[in-house]
């Protein structure tokens, strides 16, 4: 089955080679050009991958994302933006960007992206059905990519939940930033190790609004940790 891929731009001579560019990779590509539909659409249709232009007639991409996500999109997003810098980077990745692309870019790393964030989005890394339940009552399920603490689920985006699923297979043992972006992100990844931090970032802060019982330790020059808190 092809995936479904959202273009979110504006400006026809960039939405138009790239929406042809993406369908002759064989995916199936839908567009629009204004904020408030690309939520819509992102939330009630959950397209696998959203290319999203930051500089939008009607609402600056940023809140675009952030709508997204706080309407339960959890499929992959790729920021596109004339925007360079490595604060307007990190703040899109903080609202739920998984990666971040500048103007002007090829295609063929357009591409690569998206092929690298769907590569992650359809199997837990470790490729099989196992469900992982932690002492706090955590219960991570690769077969389905769904996290419970108890009857409440905690909904993660594809990489918050292969990011746990990797730290949860090696609970209490410390798992090295390397080892965590080959398996999530792929050895052939294009983007910035930042990324790494900020999706940390974001399922830190949902373990913590769940009370899930669960926290990730950052191990300074090394990796990452999930140990049951105190």
């Amino acid at each position: 089955m092809a995936h479904d891929v959202l273009v979110v731009e504006d400006e026809e001579d960039i939405a138009v080679p790239l929406m042809r560019t993406l369908e002759r990779e064989g995916y199936e590509v839908n567009r629009v050009s204004v904020g408030a539909e690309a939520v819509s659409f992102a939330v009630d249709e959950g397209p696998a991958v959203v290319i999203l232009d930051l500089g939008l007639p009607d609402m600056d991409g940023i809140d675009v994302c952030r709508q997204m996500r706080s309407g339960g999109f959890l499929g992959g997003i790729i920021m596109v933006t004339a925007r360079a810098g490595e604060l307007d980077r990190v703040v899109g990745l903080d609202v739920g960007a998984d990666d971040y692309l500048a103007k002007p870019f090829g295609l063929a790393e357009l591409l690569a992206r998206v092929r690298a964030l769907l590569r992650r989005s359809g199997s837990t890394p470790a490729q099989d059905d196992t469900t992982v339940t932690t002492s706090s009552g955590l219960k991570i399920d690769a077969g389905s990519r769904r996290v419970h603490l108890g009857d409440r689920e905690i909904a993660l985006t594809a990489k918050e939940f292969d990011v746990l699923a990797v730290l949860a297979n090696n609970h209490d043992k410390v798992v090295p930033r390397e080892t965590l972006m080959n398996e999530v992100w792929d050895q052939n990844w294009y983007g910035s190790t930042k990324t790494l931090d900020v999706t940390i970032g974001r399922l830190r802060s949902k373990l913590e609004a769940a009370a899930a019982g669960e926290k990730v330790v950052a191990i300074r020059g090394v990796g990452f940790r999930l140990e049951t808190g105190v």
